[in-house]
């Protein structure tokens, strides 16, 4: 599996997110980002969200009104396949390694989009053979820290699952 990180996102806390051109990635997410809900989001096995354009542009065909950042992802990526994600998988981003911990269950804050939004989105007990598996993203741990950059190829590096 083989993508592109199409946008970095930060924001002071909480969503949406914009786009920065790059960020340095900490083992708690990236230097800049803020964490409105840290009893729920952030810390090690989260330190980033990860939402591929694809799943974006999905919800935008069924009439959400969604732009890249606006799920409060860190990575917005394209080419990658959401629904052959699975936790342990590591991906090398631009200098970072990061290992997807588990799906991102919906919250109340992406209401803002519309209530119908997060009934869309299967919580974090669902199965991968769901047709919306990990619509709501995926978190990551960062194995190892570094630059990335809009336009750096993100690829697996270990599936071992």
């Amino acid at each position: 599996m083989r993508g592109l990180v199409l946008q970095i996102n930060l924001s002071p806390g909480g969503l949406p997110k914009r786009p920065v051109p790059e960020a340095y990635l900490t083992p708690l997410g990236f230097q800049g980002d803020g964490v409105a809900h840290p009893a729920v989001h952030g810390g090690p096995e989260k330190a980033l969200l990860l939402v591929t354009a694809e799943t974006t542009d999905e919800l935008v065909a069924r009439g959400f009104p969604l732009f890249y950042g606006a799920l409060g992802e860190n990575l917005t990526t394209r080419g990658l396949d959401r629904r052959d994600m699975r936790g342990g998988m590591r991906f090398r981003a631009g200098q970072a390694l990061i290992e997807l911990t588990r799906p991102r269950t919906p919250c109340t804050s992406l209401d803002v989009y519309g209530p119908e939004l997060r009934r869309l989105i299967p919580g974090k007990d669902a199965p991968p053979s769901d047709p919306a598996w990990a619509m709501g993203g995926f978190y990551a741990s960062v194995a190892e820290p570094g630059w990335v950059r809009a336009g750096d190829i993100i690829w697996v590096v270990d599936a071992a699952v």
